[in-house]
């Protein structure tokens, strides 16, 4: 494996870590303390082309490779999850399950807006009881020859105030199971489409959360993408590109907290010295790197693998669960190292563990993946 970055993308890494610096930090803790949407940086971000990174520059996108894609989360994870997390969820979830199973007329009224930055799109499959289990969707979309008319309620959809374009999985067909799903393309503002109040969130506050609820929601046969029944598996097929987004976050958080610790342990000092001339920290940081570089050649592989067109199931699943492991464990040390300023806002570290927890749970929570990665493994 050859992870040496092209100049390209040397660049466009670089232009990734500016933005973070110049325009996430700023403000990035009272957007936390408010839960405000960073509605201005986002804007900024459609203006450099990361909202639509893979996308064809047909369809208004960058036309750039996944391991772009992952050095831009990576950089601005390393500020801002809940900025981060809105160019994942807008790339791997809704941009590139538009372009691969859209239709040509779906591609045309919604990917070019949504890669160009001019509207961001949420993925709609979480449900009150149905979570992990994606097969058990609550959510009707009953076929009236012309249109669907959807019921339901959807839960903890990022971006779900703010988004304009919604890819909603919803159940046609209970007796067929899994293959009586479809995914239907919702637009805000369509009649009985409400959404609900904003989570209050132990982290990524800042990221626009909601329940969004559906009554009677007449949606154009149209706007179904693929195939009758072909909901589920673009669900399954859109989450396995979308592990390698939330990898290359969680490998950013642990990076960005791992980079403050290592800078305050060479200004604090105890005991006559700075604290990383005490062995307890330096050990810490050794143990914190070795893990983050670790966790950056999976998620980078993961990456590659989707770029040469190899299955990336397996890879990404390993991927986001190590990446979102040494996250937690990396922001939790982070804080240890910075003491008792490690407890207080100003030094960011505590925020990046709160961030660092969802990681593990969303795009399929650690067990999931742990599923994912023995039935790849052990199939043969």
């Amino acid at each position: 494996m050859d992870f040496t970055l092209s100049e390209e993308q040397l660049m466009i890494q670089q232009a990734a870590k500016d933005f973070a610096q110049n325009e996430l930090l700023p403000g990035v803790i009272e957007r936390d303390d408010a839960q405000k949407f960073p509605a201005e940086q986002v804007r900024k971000m459609g203006e450099l082309g990361f909202l639509g990174m893979m996308v064809k520059e047909e369809y208004g996108g960058s036309g750039l490779d996944t391991l772009s894609y992952v050095l831009v989360m990576e950089e601005l994870s390393k500020v801002d999850a809940s900025a981060s997390v809105v160019v994942s969820v807008n790339n791997s979830l809704v941009c590139w399950g538009l372009e691969t199973f859209g239709s040509e007329a779906q591609k045309q009224k919604y990917l070019t807006r949504l890669a160009s930055g001019e509207i961001i799109g949420a993925f709609c499959l979480s449900e009150p009881e149905a979570g992990s289990d994606a097969t058990s969707q609550k959510t009707t979309a009953i076929d009236m020859g012309d249109h669907y008319v959807v019921n339901g309620t959807k839960n903890w959809i990022t971006n779900g105030g703010t988004a304009e374009v919604y890819l909603v999985i919803a159940q046609t067909d209970v007796e067929k199971g899994h293959k009586g799903i479809n995914a239907l393309i919702v637009e805000k503002g369509m009649e009985g489409f409400e959404i609900g109040p904003k989570e209050n969130k132990l982290g990524i506050r800042g990221s626009d959360t909601h329940s969004l609820l559906f009554n009677d929601v007449k949606v154009p046969k149209e706007n179904r993408i693929g195939e009758d029944g072909f909901g589920f598996k673009f669900a399954m097929k859109t989450l396995a590109g979308g592990r390698i987004g939330i990898a290359a976050q969680a490998l950013g958080i642990a990076a960005g907290a791992y980079e403050l610790a290592r800078k305050y342990s060479k200004e604090r000092k105890a005991f006559g010295t700075e604290i990383a001339n005490h062995q307890a920290i330096a050990f810490k940081l050794a143990d914190m790197h070795t893990k983050i570089q670790a966790a950056r050649h999976l998620v980078y592989e993961a990456a590659c693998d989707k770029d040469n067109g190899k299955d990336y199931t397996l890879s990404g699943a390993m991927a986001k669960l190590y990446a979102s492991e040494v996250a937690m464990e990396t922001a939790v040390e982070a804080v240890q190292i910075h003491g008792g300023n490690g407890f207080v806002k100003d030094y960011h570290v505590e925020r990046m563990m709160r961030d660092a927890k969802i990681t593990q749970i969303y795009e399929g929570t650690s067990e999931i993946q742990k599923i994912v990665i023995s039935r790849s493994i052990l199939k043969d």
